[in-house]
């Protein structure tokens, strides 16, 4: 049965996704973005990189896991000064997004994963996630490829930022596709730094802020690519794809309680947010 094999959503017929539908099969969205990552890397880091996570979690899991074309563009205005970048405005990610999930759901799926690869797109698939449990009878979570292979990166990193177009995103494009990285252009640059913020919002300040990149950069690098290697993003790649593979497993699981009201006077049902 060719639904119990294929993990490529968009490969299977209609009647196969019906299939697909009883098997309660996970659905999988990769988002992304087409953005600058420096002169050495393409505009495609992003999505290129946790589609071919997602892909691969598929492959290993073909029975248990639907894996949807991917989202390629995301909120990016912050790197518009810099030529190719498409920025998508946030009310629009989410509402296209959402309509996705909903459209999954309505057939009968379940459980939906988003797995992002754009740190900009992190709080909006989160939302995007939220409204979908709200709106439909699915379950929909939101994550970062990333976030499985940091403990694994930390071992092997010779570099202390994990930012942009570096040492860790230009490690995992050596290991996939190496072709493509031109590592005679990488360079090593960092961001304007305070004591409770910076102009790129890493994770290691209390305060999110996000500048436009045009500002404080030459070069569209934040961190030290010239570190990278195929061997460090094999590893990384390997870390990611395996946690995310225990995460199906999770989430297929997971119950769908009944939900229990708790009002003792009639309610305003009518009302709809």
């Amino acid at each position: 049965m060719p639904a119990a094999t294929e993990y490529r959503y968009n490969r299977l017929t209609w009647p196969e996704i019906n299939d697909a539908v009883a098997a309660q099969k996970l659905v999988i969205l990769p988002t992304g973005s087409t953005e600058q990552h420096g002169a050495h890397l393409p505009l495609d880091v992003d999505v290129f990189l946790c589609e071919s996570v997602c892909l691969e979690v598929g492959r290993r899991a073909p029975d248990k896991v639907l894996v949807l074309p991917p989202i390629a563009y995301g909120l990016n205005l912050h790197h518009i000064d810099f030529p190719g970048t498409i920025h998508i405005e946030p009310e629009t990610f989410i509402a296209f997004c959402l309509n996705i999930t909903k459209s999954v759901a309505y057939h009968g799926f379940k459980k939906i994963l988003l797995v992002n690869g754009h740190g900009s797109n992190q709080p909006l698939i989160d939302l995007v996630a939220r409204k979908t449990v709200l709106a439909t009878e699915s379950l929909c979570f939101a994550t970062g490829y990333f976030l499985f292979l940091l403990e694994k990166f930390k071992e092997i990193r010779e570099t202390e930022i994990i930012a942009h177009a570096d040492e860790f995103e230009t490690s995992l494009y050596l290991h996939l596709a190496p072709e493509r990285v031109q590592m005679d252009k990488a360079v090593a640059d960092n961001d304007r730094m305070g004591e409770f913020t910076s102009s790129d919002s890493t994770g290691n300040y209390p305060v999110r802020f996000n500048d436009f990149w045009g500002r404080w950069t030459r070069t569209g690098v934040h961190g030290d690519p010239t570190k990278a290697t195929a061997e460090k993003g094999k590893i990384v790649f390997e870390a990611a794809v395996s946690g995310l593979v225990a995460l199906v497993d999770e989430l297929r699981a997971w119950p769908i309680e009944k939900r229990a009201d708790m009002h003792k006077l009639p309610v305003q049902s009518q009302i709809r947010w």
